[in-house]
């Protein structure tokens, strides 16, 4: 029986995912890292097992109705976990993002700075003191009344709502109507007013043109609509509603999505006239703190208001500016200096939001916690590594645990202790290969960590490859860049590099269709590939249409009659009704919160019982779903098709997937390589330019290796590869390199060095140039 100060967190029989039965001991009071090919079972250890037991075990003491209210894990697939102090955990995943959500509400920042201009602001003579409500624009107190503190108002045009001015009406003239019966109800409503709906809408007069399209009236008009010769039509009472009104309507007041986004297409955003973008009252707006109003300090970088807070005369003021200093403190660390209060938090990455939250940890003053962090130097430049090393290292002075899953070897090599997983992905990993020191991890032969960690000769010098033209973008004047002109060559591998916030994303994001010598453009960024379990590595892929086909084709569902429909978990017919296609039902239980079982009815499959009888070579539709991509590709190899997509999955190294693993379960790595394999088992013809941000975000060193052989493969087929990139193997073996910076924020946004690899290693002044010297050949 371990005692009750047993140093270990012991964990027994954990089978979590792809876990098989795995018991490991992990010292606390460490810095603990986690590692090990993309879907080896690293996370399902770390995250799947222990912060859900701790987390669930933190919710037994919580009242009933409390835990109705909180969103849980469910229990892990484990033994027993013993030695366990409480968790928190640090992952990458977002939030939904809410344009009133800003980097000031994720750190706590903006409620001292609202205190501090609440109490030891500079109000105007007669001015009563406000609260710290006042300063927010989420509150009553404090938003601007025209756009709620939004900061902006939507307006629309004629130009927006009318594009082609040589339609009339009745052609649809007026494109932000809605489409159908509402649109000719509406058409037929003018008509019925006596406007002339056949004319050319240019040559309507001005003042009727208006008032069609921005009065505020709702006039009532009996229409007697035009008879169709097989139905009979009987006059109605139509109310007109003008064409903003409805897009403004739909806009604020649509439940669906997609009428949103067609309502938007018509909106034209502008900066409040009465706040001028702030989102504050004019009160809030007439307090002063060093003689700038909080929202001017809101738009501040962080660096640079840090120096400005320098207290006031009082003594509130001089307690509020040191806590400030001492909560921006952690953050500049971390090397996010560069933001702003204001920034909102959907622009923000998602390793720059798991910063922020760390940065707020380290204030926090917890001690004998398990942090369990989720990739910390994701998106990170190799100098701000350095930083989040001693970040990592104060969070366990304090007295903490820290748990980290991370590929990233700078990391792994400043761990006390090594957790590795492996020894590959899906069914081929989920065992511990090495839980130990890190200098122990050499001598295990079967970890494909120990060769990128231990092997210290540098890699064989590459031909770099001629330049095929040059592609010339800018003058970009766009976030921190300010007139920044660059030239990529074509043809070639080009990495484009920086500290974070130095201008990268915003430079290549500049790279259009449009401009003279890009040819074919394909994006691959890290967004979700969907955002519900119904979407998924089959559907994304194209791959389902050509399965469902083959069990179409089957002389069991010809006889049947089946068509490709019934093979559809999205469509009525073939899926389960139960749960919809879904798989699972949500449990309502009394006095707790609901929680997700497998369908009764189904189980899972998420088809009826008679789809699921028809087979292919021994096995049903759900069946082949439940494959890896392995595993179908051995079973499809002789069906060209699906072999071809099963291949380009397979290239870019995500055999370990299932065919019908859920959209949300994937991570924006795993995201990006599926859409690279999309785009990989396409025809291609002629040249494309292939644009990636941080392609090796989330890949393990060998995973890296696989992506880079795709990458170059591309660039030796006549292609362009462009990527913004951390890491500086694949930086070391680029073709040209394009850094930014020196710094992030008002510090970057200039190219400090363009060249070969061996050049930009040597250049002055770049802080990308030390450490890309001590990996280049």
């Amino acid at each position: 029986m371990p005692s009750p100060h047993d140093p270990y967190v012991r964990v027994r029989g954990a089978r979590e995912h792809n876990l098989r039965g795995v018991d490991v001991d992990i010292p606390r009071d460490v810095l603990a890292v986690f590692t090990g090919v993309s879907g080896s079972g690293k996370s399902s250890l770390a995250f799947g097992t222990i912060y859900a037991e701790a987390q669930r075990r933190y919710f037994e003491s919580v009242a009933p109705y409390a835990r109705r209210l909180i969103h849980q894990v469910g229990a892990p697939k484990v033994g027993e976990i013993t030695g366990l102090p409480p968790a928190v955990s640090l992952q990458q995943r977002r939030s939904a993002p809410t344009s009133r959500s800003s980097v000031g509400t994720v750190t706590n920042l903006s409620n001292s700075l609202r205190m501090l201009y609440s109490r030891a602001g500079d109000y105007p003579p007669g001015a009563e003191r406000l609260d710290s409500d006042s300063f927010s624009p989420n509150t009553a107190a404090g938003a601007c009344p025209e756009c709620h503190g939004l900061g902006q108002v939507h307006r629309t045009t004629e130009e927006l709502l009318v594009p082609d001015p040589g339609l009339s009406i009745r052609e649809g003239a007026i494109a932000g109507w809605p489409g159908a019966w509402q649109g000719k109800n509406l058409r037929d409503i003018l008509d019925a007013l006596g406007h002339d709906v056949d004319r050319p809408w240019r040559e309507l007069p001005a003042e009727q043109r208006e008032w069609i399209l921005f009065t505020d009236e709702q006039p009532v008009v009996t229409v007697h609509p035009v008879r169709d010769a097989d139905r009979i039509q009987r006059p109605y009472q139509g109310t007109y509603m003008s064409a903003r009104r409805y897009v403004m309507k739909t806009f604020a007041d649509s439940r669906s999505p997609t009428l949103r986004a067609k309502a938007e297409r018509f909106l034209a955003a502008a900066p409040c006239p009465a706040c001028g973008g702030s989102r504050l009252r004019p009160e809030a707006l007439a307090v002063t703190f060093g003689g700038r109003t909080i929202a001017d300090v809101a738009a501040l970088p962080l660096t640079e208001l840090a120096g400005l807070l320098e207290g006031g005369s009082s003594e509130a003021a001089r307690v509020l500016t040191e806590d400030l200093k001492s909560r921006i403190g952690p953050v500049v660390e971390l090397g996010l200096g560069y933001l702003s209060l204001d920034r909102a938090t959907p622009t923000l990455s998602a390793g720059e939001l798991q910063r922020l939250r760390l940065a707020t940890q380290l204030r926090s003053g917890l001690f004998g916690v398990v942090y369990v962090l989720d990739e910390p130097s994701a998106g990170l430049h190799p100098a701000d590594t350095e930083a989040l090393l001693t970040v990592l290292a104060r969070l366990k002075a304090a007295g903490n645990t820290v748990f980290v899953v991370e590929h990233h070897l700078d990391v792994m090599r400043g761990a006390d202790w090594l957790v590795d997983v492996g020894p590959q992905a899906g069914e081929h990993g989920g065992k511990v290969l090495h839980s130990g020191p890190v200098a122990e991890l050499a001598g295990v032969t079967e970890s494909a960590t120990a060769r990128f960690l231990f092997d210290g000769s540098p890699a064989a010098a590459r031909q770099v490859r001629a330049p095929q033209g040059q592609l010339k973008v800018g003058p970009v004047s766009r976030h921190n860049l300010r007139g920044v002109t660059a030239e990529f060559p074509l043809g070639v591998f080009t990495a484009v590099t920086g500290v974070s916030g130095s201008g990268k994303s915003t430079l290549i994001g500049e790279i259009t269709e449009e401009l003279a010598g890009v040819g074919r453009l394909v994006s691959v960024d890290q967004k979700p590939i969907g955002r519900t379990p119904r979407s998924n590595l089959a559907t994304y892929t194209g791959l389902f249409d050509v399965v469902r086909k083959v069990f179409a084709a089957t002389e069991e569902a010809r006889v049947r009659r089946y068509g490709v429909g019934r093979f559809s978990f999205n469509v009525a017919g073939g899926r389960c009704e139960t749960c919809q296609g879904e798989g699972f039902v949500s449990v309502e239980l009394l006095f707790l919160p609901s929680t997700y079982a497998p369908c009764p009815d189904c189980g899972g499959a998420r088809y009826n019982r008679e789809t699921l009888q028809v087979a292919y070579r021994g096995r049903n539709i759900a069946q082949v779903l439940d494959l890896t991509v392995e595993g179908a590709a051995e079973f499809f190899a002789d069906t060209p098709a699906v072999a071809r997509s099963l291949g380009a999955l397979l290239d870019v190294g995500l055999g370990y997937l299932r065919l019908g693993q859920p959209a949300t379960e994937l991570s924006g790595g795993e995201a990006q390589r599926i859409k690279l394999a999309s785009e990989l088992q396409r025809g291609r013809r002629g040249h494309t330019l292939y644009l990636l941000d941080e392609p090796t975000t989330g890949l393990h060193p060998a995973d890296v290796e696989v992506l880079m052989r795709q990458l170059h493969g591309l660039v030796d087929a006549g292609h362009t590869v462009v990527v913004v990139e951390h890491d500086m193997s694949v930086v070391a073996g680029a073709d040209w390199v394009i850094d930014l910076g020196p710094g992030g924020g008002d510090a970057g946004g200039r190219i400090v060095a363009a060249g070969p690899p061996v050049g930009v290693a040597r250049a002055e002044g770049s802080a990308t140039a030390p450490y890309l010297a001590r990996v280049m050949p």
